[in-house]
């Protein structure tokens, strides 16, 4: 498995006013998309997430994003270290993602780039 790199997640009140300084601070601007009524925003290493809170305090429950290769493989290789599935391989606006549990109790979601 092949670990691209990682996505601070960020829970916001105010989108807007965090894309604004975000995009400023890592000095790209933001791809946005809209998923379970939770509208995202990446900006460089971040990803902000706004929307009803009852959504949000599922979300807070996840450590980071880890870019991966492939979900597929991602999910073979957590699976043979014991890591607990909590959600997926789904589809995404972006590619596909996975939710695991480690074996610490850490929650991470791994995501591809690749198409449905």
């Amino acid at each position: 498995m092949d670990i691209l790199g990682t996505a601070l997640r960020v829970c916001v009140d105010d989108l807007e006013a965090s894309v604004a300084f975000y995009e400023r601070l890592a000095g790209t601007p933001a791809l946005r998309f809209e998923r379970g009524g939770v509208e995202v925003a990446a900006v460089g290493c971040f990803l902000l997430m706004s929307g009803p809170p009852a959504e949000l305090e599922v979300l807070r429950h996840v450590v980071a994003t880890i870019a991966v290769t492939d979900v597929d493989e991602a999910h073979r290789t957590l699976t043979e270290l014991g890591a607990d599935v909590i959600a997926g391989p789904v589809p995404t606006p972006v590619g596909r993602n996975l939710i695991v549990r480690h074996p610490d109790g850490a929650v991470y979601e791994y995501a591809d780039r690749r198409g449905r």
